[in-house]
């Protein structure tokens, strides 16, 4: 390894890896999945579900694919660094290195040249995992050993065009995640507050004063909310292993009372729900909300590289992705079953700050503020990777920003549109649709398929036809790369007619 280049990372076992997986995953998308459920039909719900999930398992093995594939590339483009660096009393151990490369190509193969498009070791900055081995075999390059982001990866296997469309699709993702999160916050801070009905407009008086009306409230508390989080997008701010710990325990007590007091509801005869088998009309949002709620694919190089054993990558992917699949059907039929589908509110926890719902003060309060709780910690963390996006996408070689760019311009662009998104409306069924139906396809489905397919045409420049990639996704066919693509497309198509026939 070049000296001043790695940075070291502590690896965890297989298990914390499922763990953190399941964590990442579970997040706020699933507070709004029920609703979207309930008005879909739950037959419908569950086919689309299932399917979902396993489309989502699927691109994540292609994820797993091309981290070891750039892998591979970065350790052959250190390895010709090395080359290059090399003198004429070394000449004798550079023709071993030669003749180790072509051993690595197919009989009929040469010495690929260098892709202009793949940085070399020497302007790569990555955190490295574990000791780096000195590979023997053709498949111990492809070792995930070097934390290769999803940027980085676009980078190295699409041209300046894919580069670009993949950073304008991540910056619109963060930005719709950025205004879910800005609307959650304040409209459960203004439920709990205020003293209306159940079911009340946004007319309605908050407090028994006609003075200020619920909307004026959740305008309020976004405000306090932008004006308390919103500056830490002009620092740099980073999770803590307790935080995890903390925000992991908190989302677990709430899934599991709204789980179990809906079951107790219903073991009470006391349900109202009763879904129907399929409503099309709600399958639009079911799918956006539904594409949202598995997405991780941005986020596994994070993840998956400090795992110790990597050897069953893909039967830790299967179980995730099927016990979330199982985690999610529970907590929407339960829902679905036990509240009628026009109660339900976009923001799955509100449902329990009733006493006819549940008496315990704690439970109601508790499930009430819980998206503060964790959605809170995440907002300044989700800023500041969208603004250090930003940067990426404008940023020139060899130019710096203005300072004031820099420190002001870009932290104000950053904050400013989804603070007035949350303004304009706070309906989290339609966010979190229109996020995972457009920017969330883009990041879940077209850029993993293709993706994996270019990283497969640019390593035979690399290692000749015959190269064996120990992590290749199962999906290993040209087949699957085009089905991804053509359902990605389907489901644009789908969803933007819908939204359109449902709006004439």
């Amino acid at each position: 390894m070049a000296g001043g280049l790695t940075e070291r990372g502590d690896l965890y076992s297989t298990q914390v890896g499922f763990i953190y997986i399941f964590n990442l995953i579970v997040g706020s998308g699933a507070l709004t999945m029920p609703k979207a459920f309930a008005k879909a039909g739950w037959l419908c719900s569950l086919i689309v579900l299932v399917f979902l999930a396993f489309m989502s398992f699927l691109n994540a093995t292609f994820i797993n694919e091309v981290m070891a594939a750039a892998n591979a590339v970065l350790r052959w483009k250190r390895q010709e660094s090395r080359e290059d660096g090399n003198d004429s009393d070394t000449s004798s151990s550079s023709g071993s290195h030669e003749d180790e490369k072509r051993s690595l190509l197919s009989a009929s193969g040469s010495l690929s040249p260098s892709i202009n498009r793949i940085p070399s070791s020497s302007s790569v900055q990555y955190k490295y995992y574990g000791a780096e081995p000195t590979p023997k075999r053709k498949r111990d390059y492809f070792d995930i050993t070097q934390r290769v982001e999803m940027g980085q990866m676009a980078s190295m296997f699409f041209n300046k065009v894919g580069v670009n469309l993949f950073y304008i699709c991540i910056i619109i993702y963060l930005y719709g995640d950025l205004a879910i999160y800005a609307a959650a916050v304040p409209k459960s801070l203004r439920d709990v507050a205020c003293n209306s009905k159940p079911n009340a407009s946004e007319s309605d008086p908050c407090w028994n004063s006609k003075a200020l009306t619920r909307i004026d409230a959740y305008r309020i508390f976004l405000a306090c909310f932008s004006c308390a989080l919103g500056p830490f997008v002009f620092f740099n701010v980073q999770k803590t292993k307790y935080l995890q710990i903390v925000t992991s325990l908190m989302r677990w007590l709430a899934f599991g009372l709204m789980i179990g007091i809906a079951l107790v509801l219903l073991g009470e005869g006391k349900g109202n729900g009763n879904p129907v088998l399929f409503d099309f009309d709600g399958m639009p949002n079911l799918f956006g909300v539904a594409v949202y709620s598995f997405m991780c694919q941005h986020s596994l190089p994070s993840l998956v590289t400090p795992i110790k054993n990597k050897s069953r990558l893909t039967t830790l992917f299967f179980c995730d992705f099927s016990i979330i699949m199982v985690f999610y059907l529970v907590l929407c039929f339960t829902a679905a079953f036990c509240f009628d589908s026009n109660d339900l509110d976009d923001l799955y926890t509100l449902n329990f700050k009733n006493s006819d719902v549940t008496s315990v003060k704690f439970f109601q309060y508790y499930l009430a503020l819980f998206p503060v709780f964790t959605l809170s910690t995440n907002f300044p963390i989700i800023a500041i990777t969208l603004r250090n996006n930003l940067k990426t996408l404008f940023h020139k070689e060899g130019r710096k920003f203005p300072w004031i760019v820099d420190k002001i311009l870009f932290p104000m662009v950053t904050i400013l549109p989804p603070i007035a998104v949350a303004f304009y409306t706070h309906d989290l069924e339609l966010l979190v649709g229109i996020t995972g139906s457009y920017a969330g396809v883009g990041i879940q489905y077209f850029t993993p398929a293709l993706l994996v397919y270019y990283a497969r045409k640019d390593l035979t420049k690399y290692y000749g036809h015959r190269w064996e990639n120990k992590h290749m996704s199962p999906f290993r066919g040209k087949f699957w790369v085009i089905f991804v693509n053509i359902w990605a497309v389907a489901c644009i198509i789908f969803v933007t007619v819908n939204h359109i026939i449902s709006k004439s």
